[in-house]
Parts: structure tokens; C-alpha cells; sequence
């Protein structure tokens, strides 16, 4: 099979409607699908061929929505990368997936151009809006005399359609593979999950006259469908949630409205004046909307469903998410290397604070095993594994790390947790020190590494701390060489021109010594364990 043949099948299922509205324009299915072909058809000019990588490298957009289908229609594999890399960062994936052409936009155009100095195979700049920036390709002209019709290449089950990286929270960044099969049970899966929570059966009492008798005869007719409502979309769209949203809006007809970057205020003024009935978000979302001082002005009555996921939601927020609006937030969890989304609260019924929930994908099986990988009872505590046709084929050229993490035919998660009696699972800990902030997950070795270009720095160690708004913030401890004097701020300066913003630290102290075994590893526990000590 080949993904991009389900947006000609949606076509044929549902005819033509508004399907995207982005900064004042509506896009129907039908409009989206000719401008995905013509793309396709632009990149089949450049050379680009089956199983070549196509980076998708620019926040949301319809843009981002019609590229995944474009990329798998011919064949390529979509490479969806978050903006905000800072060049270094990005060369990395360039080269590391052997990338031949980026999509990007104007903003990001320069660092782009930067990265593609340090990969040399990355050919192809290809930039929306603007069609004067050097050494690019402007998209307008590239596409504008391209067909609207598409062949689409013969693709296998188990053909990689997509390459999503790690952030690389125990190392390098790391390329999962998705086929065109495990995306699409993916989407299947979750599709499934929303039908049967969306349905609804209408009885409809009808009187038909009879031409002979002439004699009125009641009639009864039984319709069962759904409507799966308007959706906001405010995640990033780079990512594998948009590949997992994208196609699963194509299998439902889904309806939404896409936000660039996501702001409070904006994002309660389109749910008010759209009538939004759908809202997915991390945390920090939530909290910033109920925090704008003017939250209680706006109407959010249209809300029917809100989810969470990426970062634990306290249920001090939930609880007044659900005072203001009366609509509960659902909390779900998934990794890049299963698909995105596995597990959540089950709607119609009162959320389980503190629980993923349960596993939504029918094919898919959730398990806790012990250090021996045998199955462990409700209660007990475990790593997560999971089971299923959604899993990832494995890691792109990384057989070691793939056949640490896919063992049995089962994926090791890595995080740490237990089952209740009603097969809700929770996470209370991580085998991988990773910092979720604001949902955005931050490697602490990537900010150590950039510390210790400090030359007035001889060690340093990075933990997350708990903080109110983003879930976690971030936080360095530094060791100073002997005899050498720098501040904090000074610190904090350096960062600030190496990482995105979301990976700078909150705070740095600094300390004599970081705590070690006697392997010379930083024992991260014991800063933990010392933060904790100052706030008591």
C-alpha cells in the first residue's frame, strides 16, 4: 500500500469540503489534494525518486498537512524536523538521513541555508511565500505550472514512508522508521477509537402515502454515523503528531483550524469565534489559557473534547480546566516510536488523574515487565513495553540500538510505571533522564555538551526541576576551573546563542563538585536529590 492514496479515497468517500482554515483562508480536501499532487510533481523534477528523504522543516502550516502526502505519493520518505534547530543541529539529520531537499519558510530560511554548508547532500532549499531568497527555490513558482494529478509509485507494506527523529535524550538523535503499514494502523487505530466514542444513532419517523390505499404509513429509518467536529491544532505539525493527525483526518473527514504558533489569547479567540469543538495541547497550554487575565471573557462553550499529553497533567489543572469550562481534559501518552498515540483516558467517563490511561489501539498490546522482561501483575512496578503493528521498524542505521529497544517483538519504552486493576496504566519515573518542558522533551547531555564549550567550565550537570507552568524547567549545575571566575547570567547568555529557547536553563549554580560513581558517571539522582533538599 502506499499512504497517499487514502487523500483520493477520502475524496471519493466524503466529495468536497472545507477541510484547513489558516490566517484567513479556508482549504477544501479537494484544493489540498491538487496542491499535494503539484508538489509531487515539483519534487519528481528535482530528480527526487523512491526512497529518497524530504525534510519538512517549518511550523504549521496546510503546507506541512499537503507535503507528507506529496512525499509519499512518489515514493520518498518525509522527514519532518522541528524549526527551531539550530543549525549545527540540523546538519546532523541532513546528513545522518542523507536528506536531498528541505520544505522550509522564509523565517528559517538562513539557518537552513547554514546547516546545508555542513551537508553536503542536501541539495534542494525549497522556500514558501518568498521566491527571492538566494540559493533557493521559491515554492509559489516551483509548483505553479505543475499538474494537479499525480501516478502514485507502487510502494510495500513495509516500506519506510517516514523518518521522525529522537530529541537524543541518551545520545545522537535517532531516526525512527515508520512504514506506510505501521502509519496506517497508527491512524486505523486511533480512527477506530474516535468513531466509536463519536457515534451517535439517529431514529428518524417518516409517513410515506400509499398511492392505492391512499392511506399515510409511518415509517421508520435508523442512521448511525458521527461527526467528528472542528479541531484547533496548536502542536507542532513537524512532528509525529502531524503525520498521525493528518491521516487520520483524512479517514474521518476531520475539520480543523491551524494555528502557526500557538499563543493563549489567539487560541481562545478561535475557539470562541469558530465554535471549536476539539482541543489537543501539552500542559503548559492549559495553564497559560486559564492564566490570561481576560480567560472568563471569551465563550469556550463549543468545547466537546479536550486531551493532554507529552508532559503529566497535575490534576490541580484539570480540575479547574473542568470548573471553567465543564469540559474534562483526557490525558494520553505515546512515543515517536509507536506511532505517537497508544494510550489514553477513555471519554465519557471521569479521567484518571495521574493515569496515561488504557491502550486505544485495538491491535496494539500494553504490557509492564520486570528487568527480565516477564510480565509483572496490576500493581507491580516495571518498564513499559508494547506490542503491535503500530511499532517502528526500527532505527535508521543504528542495528545496536534498534535491538536493544525491539526485543521479542516488543518495544521497551524506557519508562517506568504500573497497571491499576482497571488496566490504567501510569509512569512514575524515566530509565532516560530526559527533561519534558512544556511538552518539548530536552536531553540534558545536548545542554552539558554545550556548557562545557564554556572555557571557564570544567564540569557540569543537568537535571529537570518541577516548575508550575511548564510541568519541568531546567536547571545547570557547573564546576569552574581552577582560578577562573564567570557568572550565571554569563552562563545563561552563552546558552542562549546555542540552544533553542526551549533547551536553555532556567537557573545555573554553581558548585564545586558533581556527584559521581566511581565510573566517573554524573549520578543525576543526587542533584535531584539536593534540589529537593533546598526547597524542604
Amino acid at each position: 500500500m502506499n499512504l497517499g492514496s487514502l487523500s483520493e479515497d477520502n475524496i471519493q468517500k466524503y466529495g468536497e469540503y472545507p477541510s484547513a482554515y489558516f490566517e484567513g483562508k479556508w482549504y477544501t480536501n479537494v484544493e489540498m489534494e491538487k496542491n499535494s499532487n503539484r508538489l509531487g510533481n515539483a519534487l519528481k523534477s528535482l530528480g527526487i525518486q523512491k526512497g529518497d528523504r524530504v525534510a519538512i522543516q517549518m511550523p504549521n502550516s496546510p503546507v506541512v498537512l499537503w507535503s507528507f502526502p506529496a512525499i509519499y505519493k512518489i515514493g520518498a520518505i518525509a522527514v519532518p524536523m522541528n524549526p527551531l534547530l539550530r543549525p549545527d543541529q540540523a546538519a546532523y539529520i541532513y546528513q545522518n538521513c542523507g536528506a536531498k531537499a528541505v520544505v522550509t519558510s522564509p523565517e528559517f530560511a538562513p539557518w537552513v541555508l547554514a546547516a546545508r554548508d555542513q551537508a553536503a547532500g542536501l541539495k534542494h532549499v525549497i522556500v514558501t511565500e518568498k521566491d527571492d531568497i538566494p540559493d533557493t527555490i521559491g515554492y509559489d513558482k516551483f509548483v505553479s505550472d505543475q499538474p494537479d494529478s499525480l501516478k502514485i509509485e507502487e510502494t510495500q507494506n513495509d516500506d519506510i514512508a517516514a523518518l521522525i527523529y529522537t530529541a537524543g535524550t541518551t545520545g545522537p538523535n535517532k531516526g525512527v522508521m515508520h512504514t506506510h503499514f505501521s502509519l496506517y494502523m497508527t491512524a486505523l487505530g486511533y480512527a477506530d477509537f474516535v468513531s466509536r466514542y463519536l457515534s451517535t444513532t439517529l431514529q428518524v419517523k417518516s409517513s410515506v402515502m400509499n398511492v392505492r390505499t391512499h392511506k399515510l404509513a409511518e415509517t421508520e429509518q435508523m442512521v448511525t454515523g458521527f461527526d467528528l467536529g472542528l479541531g484547533l491544532f496548536v502542536l507542532p505539525l513537524s512532528h509525529s503528531y502531524g503525520l498521525a493527525v493528518a491521516l487520520t483526518g483524512i479517514l474521518l473527514a476531520g475539520r480543523s483550524v491551524i494555528m502557526k504558533w500557538f499563543n493563549p489569547e489567539l487560541a481562545l479567540k478561535l475557539i470562541q469565534d469558530f465554535r471549536v469543538t476539539n482541543f489537543s495541547g501539552v500542559p503548559v497550554m492549559y495553564i497559560m489559557m486559564l492564566n490570561h487575565p481576560d480567560f472568563d471573557k471569551y465563550d469556550l462553550s463549543s468545547l466537546q473534547s479536550c486531551a493532554c499529553g507529552a508532559a503529566p497533567l497535575t490534576p490541580e489543572i484539570g480540575r479547574l480546566w473542568k470548573e471553567k469550562t465543564g469540559v474534562d481534559i483526557y490525558e494520553g501518552w505515546g512515543m515517536t516510536e509507536t506511532g505517537a498515540t497508544t494510550c489514553g483516558n477513555r471519554p465519557h467517563k471521569p479521567p484518571k488523574y495521574g493515569s496515561i490511561g488504557t491502550c486505544m489501539i485495538k491491535a496494539d498490546t500494553m504490557k509492564i515487565f520486570d528487568d527480565t522482561d516477564q510480565e509483572l501483575p496490576a500493581g507491580q512496578t516495571g518498564e513499559l513495553v508494547i506490542k503491535g503493528p503500530t511499532i517502528m521498524k526500527g532505527y535508521w542505521n543504528m542495528p545496536k540500538e534498534t535491538g536493544e529497544t525491539l526485543r521479542n517483538g516488543w518495544l521497551h519504552t524506557g519508562d517506568v510505571g504500573h497497571m491499576d486493576e482497571d488496566g490504567y496504566f501510569y509512569i512514575t519515573d524515566r530509565k532516560k533522564d530526559i527533561i519534558i518542558r512544556g511538552g518539548e522533551n530536552v536531553s540534558p547531555r545536548e545542554v552539558e555538551e554545550v556548557l562545557l564549550e564554556i572555557p571557564q567550565i570544567a564540569d557540569a550537570g543537568v537535571i529537570g526541576i518541577p516548575d508550575k507552568v511548564y510541568g519541568e524547567e531546567i536547571k545547570a549545575y557547573c564546576v569552574l576551573r581552577k582560578d577562573e571566575l564567570i557568572s550565571p547570567e554569563e552562563i545563561l547568555a552563552y546558552c542562549k546563542k546555542k540552544l533553542p529557547t526551549f533547551k536553555v536553563p532556567k537557573a545555573v549554580q554553581i558548585i564545586d563538585i558533581l556527584p559521581k560513581n566511581l565510573l566517573g558517571k554524573l549520578l543525576r539522582a543526587e542533584l535531584r536529590k539536593l534540589e529537593k533538599e533546598k526547597g524542604e
